[in-house]
This record gives structure tokens, sequence and C-alpha cells, in this order.
């Protein structure tokens, strides 16, 4: 059992849970993330650490209210308790001294970034972070990221804040006025096809870090699975960054739009319930 110790909202679908798990606050790097179940019947989902706090073992996860789980795990507070927190998994984000790079997040996805940027920064480069979201009310950590990026550039669909524009946008504007090394994109999958489109006409290498269906986390159950240059891998144990101008991307968004129907009828009855 995982206790909840601080909760916050970002947005109306959107908050932060900050959750006691000390063996895995101790051990976790960037790009790491565990599978969560809130009770004994519920199901598994994947969540990348944004953040944690070895001395208090504490780690931070951002959760989007998209269906059932999602929405129970937001309905928690303060005190409560989730059933299972199992990790840290999948491979960690290989950080260097390389030069600059430029992270680009699309909504939740700036989230798992912000490790991300933080170890590039820390290792010494130059870090240049765009973040983009819908609307001005759906930036989110956007404080933490200025903390430990050279320069921030806001993308918002309707121009309520920062600069009117796709992520893609932000991205050339950088690339076209100095040399970058490496970028990594994390959001949307739809986002980080299109990032990975952009960077590929400039020839920068980028990682994206993959948000698939998964169920056990091991490499076990296949569920995951997604094509990398031709060859399938599975994203829990080979992910879940891979090269993004790799990725089948268009697989990828067709595999996580399998269950649409089943858990768009969950979610309805879960509503039914909580009126």
């Amino acid at each position: 059992m995982n206790k909840i110790v601080e909760k916050e909202f970002f947005s109306e679908n959107v908050a932060k849970l900050v959750i006691e798990a000390p063996e895995i606050a101790v051990s976790r790097k960037p790009g790491h993330f565990v599978i969560i179940r809130i009770d004994e019947k519920g199901e598994r989902i994947p969540l990348t650490i944004a953040s944690s706090d070895s001395e208090k073992g504490t780690i931070t996860l951002v959760i989007q209210k998209v269906g059932v789980t999602s929405a129970k795990m937001l309905a928690l507070e303060t005190g409560d308790f989730i059933r299972d927190v199992v990790g840290p998994l999948g491979e960690a984000t290989h950080i260097e001294k390389i030069g600059t790079v430029l992270c680009a997040g699309g909504g939740v996805g700036v989230a798992p970034l912000l490790p991300i940027v933080e170890g590039f920064k820390k290792a010494g480069n130059r870090v240049i972070t765009v973040l983009a979201a819908r609307s001005k009310d759906l930036v989110i950590l956007e404080e933490q990221m200025r903390e430990f990026s050279d320069e921030v550039i806001i993308m918002t669909d309707d121009g309520s804040y920062g600069t009117k524009g796709l992520v893609t946008h932000g991205m050339e504007e950088v690339i076209n006025r100095e040399k970058v090394n490496l970028s990594v994109v994390i959001g949307p999958a739809i986002m980080m096809k299109f990032a990975a489109l952009t960077t590929k006409k400039y020839n920068i290498k980028t990682y994206a870090s993959l948000n698939t269906i998964m169920v056990d986390g091991t490499g076990m159950c296949g569920a995951c699975r997604i094509t990398v240059g031709g060859k399938t891998k599975f994203v829990c144990v080979d992910g879940p960054e891979f090269d993004a101008h790799e990725v089948d991307f268009d697989q990828m968004m067709s595999r996580l739009g399998a269950y649409k129907e089943q858990e768009m009828e969950a979610y309805e009855n879960y509503l039914k319930t909580v009126e």
C-alpha cells in the first residue's frame, strides 16, 4: 500500500499526486516509470515518474483524467492509499554532455520530460525547452522547467499564452537559429510523430518516450509492442524511449485506439456510479 501525501490540481482534469514509495524514490532515474493498481480489482496503468525525493521517500506522478482508472485516481485525496505501485520500470534516459538539447513536451507529456530536462542540464548541456498545450490553463510545470532550462518557449493552440502555434513551430524557431545536437520529445503520439518528422528534416537525432497500452510491464504480455526500424520492440522493457525517426507512429496510434469503444463504455458506466 502506498500513501498519497500531497495532491494538487493543475487544471480540472490534470493533477499531481505525491506518493510514498521510498525504494522507488531512491533508485529511479530520468525516463523510468511505474505501473499502478488502485485496488485489488483495478487495472494496471503505466505512469512516468515526474520527480522524486529520496530523503522523504516519495515520487511524483502527474495524471490526466481520460478513463475509469485515471478518474478514480483523481478522486483520491491526501491520506488515501494506492494498492500497488511497481517500479522503477523501463530503461533510463541516456544522459551525457552533448551540446545543445532541444526538449519538447505536449500536454501531460511535460511531466515525464521534466527529469530529463533536469538531467541534461546538470550534465552541462545547453537546454532549450518547448512546452505546448491547447490553452494557457493547460500549460503545466512551467516554473520547474525554467529552473533547469536555458530558455523556455511556450506554444498554445489558441494563442492564449506564449506564441500561437504548434510545438513544431517552436522547435523550428530554435533549429533555424542555432545548432541543435539532440532532441527529446514527449507528448501525444500525433505530436511526437510530427516533431520527429520536423527534426528528421534537419538530421537531428531525436528520442521519443512512448505511451502505449501496457499491462504487466515486464515484456510478457506483448500489449505494448511497437515497430522500430522494422523490428518489434516492447515499450515496457526496451523503452520507453526510442529513436523517434525509426518508430512506426501510425501503427502505434492504431493500437492505442484498439479499445476506445470499450474504454468509453466503461467510463460511461463508471460515471453512473458516482453521479
